[in-house]
């Protein structure tokens, strides 16, 4: 099976064959198209409703089956930002698009809720061929499940505590904290990355990543050439050696060819992420003057 030569939308991973083994042996070959509700959120970018519908036009001209990671749909910090679910967007579509085969995804192990210290999650796969789907209840049913503690916060992410009920102001207290804190995270990292010379970085409008530009002196490019790797990686292991501090390439992430990014999480505390971000800093202006 093959995909079409032609520019897929913003915020999409096309796959041109996902192989599916089966407990009986066979093989289901599928054509998928992956993506996420916070635009690749190693972005930190929120996907539109007419990013989303585009998605979905794509998906049904292309017969692609819809994959869409969901895990950050509470994370949105940004005015003007908001979550879509595909499948609601998808619903409101019109007759023409409800054989559009998608499977929603939905974690504790993101998010807020257990951030990354739960396992439990769950998929919600709609229009999916009934052959296909006799194949993937098999599947699913020879494996294990997540662990009871995972299981019992997946009930809280779909079930949270409604007011009135004794646990509601707690959990309302700790989600708007924890929220609150990444939101002003969030800000933290974008206004610090556009104050410095060299770094761009777009609004983190959501999830828990930025994903800075850097625009790198020749001489620092010329330096990453003679270690024989890309200009960001170079970059990375020196911030990693000099400061102790680990940033993700963004070579690794399908980048624009001729560009230089790094990926970083808005994870630590408020304070520690401000101490980190008064140490980067330390280290571009050093690292600038060095290579200049």
């Amino acid at each position: 099976m093959v995909v079409k030569a032609r520019q897929a939308p913003s915020g999409v991973v096309v796959k041109p064959s996902l192989a599916l083994p089966t407990p009986s042996g066979f093989t289901v070959v599928l054509k998928c198209i992956v993506v996420t509700s916070l635009l690749l959120f190693i972005l930190g970018q929120v996907l539109t409703r007419k990013n989303i519908e585009d998605v979905i036009k794509f998906a049904k001209e292309e017969n692609l089956f819809v994959l869409a990671d969901e895990v950050y749909q509470h994370n949105i910090y940004a005015a003007g930002s908001e979550f879509h679910s595909f499948k609601k967007v998808l619903s409101a579509m019109g007759p023409d698009y409800q054989t559009v085969e998608l499977a929603s995804f939905m974690s504790t192990s993101k998010g807020y809720m257990g951030e990354c210290g739960f396992r439990g999650g769950y998929a919600e796969v709609v229009n999916l061929d009934p052959g296909v789907r006799a194949m993937l209840v098999k599947s699913i049913s020879a494996k294990l499940c997540s662990s009871v503690i995972g299981q019992a916060v997946m009930d809280v992410v779909v079930n949270p505590p409604k007011p009135g009920e004794p646990s509601y102001d707690l959990f309302k207290q700790e989600t708007d904290q924890v929220l609150g804190d990444l939101k002003k995270k969030a800000s933290m990292v974008t206004e610090t990355f556009n104050s410095i010379a060299g770094i761009r970085c777009n609004i983190v409008q959501g999830a828990m990543y930025a994903f800075p530009k850097l625009t790198l002196p020749p001489k620092a490019l010329q330096a990453a050439k003679d270690k024989g790797v890309a200009p960001d990686v170079f970059f990375c292991f020196s911030l990693l050696e000099e400061t102790g501090m680990c940033v993700v390439p963004g070579t690794g992430f399908g980048q624009i060819e001729g560009t230089s990014h790094f990926r970083t999480t808005i994870l630590p505390t408020v304070e520690k992420l401000g101490e980190m971000l008064d140490r980067f800093t330390k280290f571009h202006t050093s690292f600038m003057s060095k290579y200049s």
